[in-house]
């Protein structure tokens, strides 16, 4: 029996057998032939000495050796610190838009750049709409000065003045009238004499 020794995920010939390599232990009983894919001595070692034909292919993608891996923790190391400063610039957003500090561009970082670009535009229309409101405030302030004024100056004459005086110009008159009368039938019994 032919037995493949493989890392790979996909791509499997359904006509053969495969085993991962980097679980192997020792030889399995019944192979005739091993087909070892990638650098892994110790299973070539173990079925050679067993006497097993042993064939060594390259594998389609390299495994990943020690640069690969530095190049990798590199790369991780890099994403982590971006993430950091992104999250330490929303975390400074955050602070500005609770009070606690002033709003201020964060630097770096699409998201943080973003929301910084959407918080200084609420910032400015907040500022805009309190100086709109504080106009407004002014103006109905001087509006209501004006309403009292004209208010002031639209108020009759005292009414028992003119009351008093209607009445003293129908007594000297002789003329009668009822002593609850209203102003309006006072001024017209005033006006009738006039004209009499």
């Amino acid at each position: 029996m032919e037995l493949v020794y493989s890392t790979q995920n996909s791509d499997f010939d359904p006509e053969k057998r495969y085993r991962n390599p980097a679980h192997f232990d020792r030889p399995e009983a019944g192979v005739t032939h091993a087909v070892v894919i990638g650098d892994w001595p110790k299973v070539v070692e173990a079925y050679e000495e067993q006497g097993v034909e042993v064939s060594l292919l390259k594998p389609l993608t390299s495994q990943p050796g020690e640069s690969d891996r530095a190049d990798t923790i590199a790369s991780l190391e890099q994403d982590n610190a971006m993430l950091r400063a992104e999250r330490d610039g929303i975390l400074r957003l955050i602070q500005a838009a609770e009070g606690q500090s002033e709003l201020e561009h964060p630097g770096a970082g699409e998201l943080p750049v973003r929301l910084f670009g959407a918080l200084k535009e609420i910032n400015e229309g907040f500022e805009a709409l309190t100086s709109e409101r504080d106009n407004l405030a002014s103006e109905a302030e001087l509006l209501r000065a004006e309403v009292s004024r004209l208010k002031a100056a639209a108020e009759p004459v005292d009414n028992a003045e003119k009351i008093a005086g209607l009445k003293a110009q129908l007594d000297a008159a002789n003329v009668t009238y009822r002593a609850n009368a209203s102003v309006e039938s006072l001024e017209k019994a005033v006006a009738d004499l006039q004209q009499a």
